[in-house]
């Protein structure tokens, strides 16, 4: 299988993972992830693992499901899914690495596209609608038996099961790539073990191609002695206050319900909550202040907020993430007068004065802020930051979404049918992009022509027919 055909296949099967309810988008969480996830794909580089026809051509995205399981895997064509679960469970960065160096080595080294090659009998298409049956039945077992057929498609549902040789390729490529960017050895060893006990908790012996890869004491092993002779670190077992915030907010994403929310308010409540390490009560105090707001318990949700600050004051990276909860929970308690909201602008630096954003979660609640607050310099302030990010990062959905909410508040309907149309594209809706065009196209012939209104009709134009063509060559290849 080509490269390109590779990238294709991944294409199709990621259109599906973007349309998932329990498919997440939280700029913080994300944040953190590329912190680690640019540093790995820069040792794969320099490593000669990611050659730059590679890189050009795969996606190298990283999809988020609201799924509690503790699970981590590769589909086609660059594209790594992340569930929630693992991110409750990781107790660092370094074991979040060592899970994101093996996913990736699977990508760097092909074996996805080996292991189809094998299957000759099975176009990328039918192998692309089992791994999506496989997806499916990670949720609901009838639904993924409705989706793979018949006795062939499991005979080669188990063909695309990585071979041990494979894992074994994966575990020591990704252990070098990892320690390269900087990361602790003796992370792949615990994460192995945080893997080994969730797949006897939670292994339901169904679909093997999304779940965890099997452990065997060869490759824990094997992994122990690569990092008793490459590593003079013993890594903590103490999660920072940053990490242990994060991780509350991923079990917080992954498990919504009300049992659970309340659940983190007893925990802050308790009776040993002083006696707790200090990362510890952070991260409890993270999940009940979060779960506080989203009850809209605005009150309770301060208080907590409060105790969170006097803990992490000290941490300039746990300050950093207590400072966009705060922003967070004034934005959902929707009871601020507007002088307060701008308040929260100023805390993310939403000032005409202040520098472009370099961090996305600041972006993004700097354009919920702006909404909120309804002030047209605010409104003009953060779409002309919109527009910058996405200069860089043209395939942003969520930036490209709160782009057009910000035009459609400056009354600039083209424009924001045209960035609605780019939300689309950079999650793989073409159908729902050319709709989103069209409906632009036919809003122009009742507006006065201008140069302005002239230059965006040609750009809508352009994008329509280069979705169309697209469109038109994936139907021929299948």
């Amino acid at each position: 299988m080509t490269s390109a055909a590779e990238r294709r296949l991944g294409d199709r099967i990621a259109r599906e993972l973007y349309r998932d309810p329990d498919f997440v988008d939280d700029p913080i969480l994300s944040n953190y992830i590329q912190s680690i996830w640019q540093p790995l794909l820069m040792a794969a580089r320099q490593r000669g693992e990611l050659t730059p026809e590679l890189e050009e051509r795969f996606a190298w995205r990283i999809v988020l499901g609201r799924d509690r399981s503790v699970n981590a895997f590769a589909l086609p064509g660059g594209y790594l899914g992340v569930h929630l679960g693992l991110m409750a469970v990781v107790s660092s960065r370094d074991e979040l690495a060592s899970v994101l160096g093996h996913e990736l080595s699977h990508v760097t080294q092909r074996h996805i596209a080996r292991l189809m090659s094998k299957n000759s009998q099975q176009t990328p298409w039918m192998i692309g609608a089992m791994i999506l049956g496989a997806l499916a039945a990670s949720k609901n077992a009838n639904t993924g038996n409705a989706l793979i057929v018949g006795g062939q498609a499991l005979s080669a549902q188990a063909q695309l099961n990585f071979s041990r040789d494979m894992e074994r390729e994966a575990d020591r490529i990704g252990f070098g790539v990892m320690t390269q960017a900087g990361f602790e050895a003796q992370g792949f060893v615990t994460m192995f073990d945080k893997l080994q006990q969730a797949s006897r908790l939670n292994d339901s012996g169904a679909y093997p191609y999304l779940r965890s890869h099997p452990l065997t004491t060869e490759r824990i092993a094997d992994m122990q002695s690569r990092v008793s002779l490459g590593s003079t670190h013993t890594l903590s077992t103490t999660p920072t206050l940053a990490h242990a915030m994060l991780t509350a907010r991923a079990r917080v994403l992954s498990n919504p319900g009300l049992d659970a929310m309340q659940n983190w308010q007893t925990l802050a409540q308790d009776a040993a909550f002083s006696q707790k390490p200090q990362a510890e009560q952070a991260g409890i105090l993270y999940g009940a202040a979060m779960s506080a707001s989203r009850m809209r318990e605005p009150a309770k949700a301060r208080t907590q907020f409060a105790q969170l600050q006097k803990i992490t004051a000290s941490d300039a990276s746990a300050q950093q993430q207590t400072r966009w909860l705060g922003v967070e929970i004034g934005l959902l308690a929707r009871d601020l007068s507007r002088p307060q909201v701008l308040a929260l602008g100023e805390t993310i630096g939403l000032e005409a004065s202040q520098p472009q954003p370099t961090l996305r979660p600041d972006l993004l609640l700097q354009a919920q802020v702006a909404m909120q607050s309804g002030q047209a310099q605010a409104l003009d302030s953060v779409a002309q930051r919109l527009q910058t990010w996405l200069v860089d990062a043209p395939l942003d959905a969520l930036a490209w979404q709160w782009l057009g909410s910000v035009y459609a508040a400056q009354n600039q309907p083209l424009r924001a049918l045209r960035a609605e149309a780019e939300a689309r594209i950079a999650q793989l809706d073409y159908a729902g992009a050319i709709d989103r065009l069209k409906a632009a196209q036919e809003r122009l012939q009742n507006v006065t022509s201008t140069s302005a209104n002239h230059i965006e009709a040609s750009i809508i134009d352009t994008r329509k027919r280069q979705i169309e063509a697209l469109v038109k060559a994936q139907s021929a290849e299948k």
